[in-house]
């Protein structure tokens, strides 16, 4: 599977646990968003790619934000949304930094 079939399918898995949560059918987000019914059927079920536009009005019905997150800081804001454990671990620890030698 390519890894832009699996980001579709990701955003997809999303939506719809977003509009379940919600008690939202799928003709209600759309048509809150905009879009038909199909499209937004293609959309969740990660078989078609949306513009950003549509994807900001969808979560909007949702009830969501967007945001554009650098690659590095992915990691950390996962373990931020992480339900938190009774352990005093820190929320990410950073990749160690190299130097010719191998890890500092």
């Amino acid at each position: 599977m390519s890894s832009e079939s699996a980001a579709l399918l990701e955003i997809g898995r999303l939506l719809k646990q977003a509009r379940l949560a919600a008690s939202l059918t799928q003709e209600q987000v759309a048509d809150l968003a905009g879009i038909s019914r199909p499209r937004y059927r293609d959309i969740e079920t990660g078989s078609a790619a949306a513009r950003a536009t549509t994807l900001m009005n969808i979560a909007r019905a949702l009830g969501l934000e967007m945001m554009l997150i650098p690659q590095a800081m992915v990691p950390a804001v996962r373990a931020l949304l992480r339900p938190h454990a009774d352990d005093d671990l820190p929320a990410f620890v950073s990749q160690p930094e190299e130097d010719d030698r191998g890890p500092v």
